[in-house]
């Protein structure tokens, strides 16, 4: 996997210890299993070019830049829920969507993506995200996700020049009616 061509950022580590990187440049999640490499040393070992095999690679949805292969997504940042603090479940990968408004979350059994987008005001455009959990035995009420509206673009939201940063909070009731 040539890398310089991906634009690596955000990465992360599951539960299990694998980690996850954000492929900016191609809009794609990418995990590294190492136990999945039949060779580690030797020959090319410096460069990283010995486990292809130990790559799985999620391609995200969205549109692609007119005329090319390239996405128009941006995915800045990466950060996995090893304690179900979504509630989408324990070790959910989340991708930051920089260019779609939105925080998305990848289903491993289904391989389906799930986009928490924010309605208002316009212009979302995060570049970090963690989970918290407040009260361990308040169900989804004691949990949240929470990201920030990033620094560069702020003045281009709604609100325009003087515009500052915001966090934004997000929880996942159970259910619609979930009180």
């Amino acid at each position: 996997m040539p890398m310089g061509t991906l634009d690596p950022r955000g990465i992360d580590i599951d539960s299990q210890g694998p980690p996850w990187v954000a492929m900016a440049a191609t809009s794609q999640w990418a995990r590294f299993d190492r136990s999945k490499c039949t060779q580690t040393k030797g020959p090319g070992a410096e460069k990283g070019d010995l486990c292809g095999e130990g790559w799985t690679v999620w391609q995200t949805p969205g549109p692609k830049f007119k005329g090319s292969h390239y996405p128009a997504d941006f995915h800045y940042f990466g950060w996995v829920d090893q304690h179900d603090v979504s509630g989408l479940g324990k070790d959910t990968p989340f991708l930051t969507g920089s260019n779609s408004d939105s925080l998305i979350a990848l289903d491993l059994q289904t391989g389906k993506w799930t986009y928490l987008r924010v309605p208002y005001p316009l212009g979302f455009y995060q570049r970090g995200m963690d989970g918290r959990i407040d009260d361990p035995n308040g169900g989804w009420k004691g949990r949240g996700l929470y990201a920030n509206y990033g620094t560069h673009l702020v003045w281009h939201t709604e609100g325009g020049k003087g515009t500052t940063g915001k966090i934004v909070k997000f929880q996942i009731r159970p259910d619609p009616l979930a009180r």
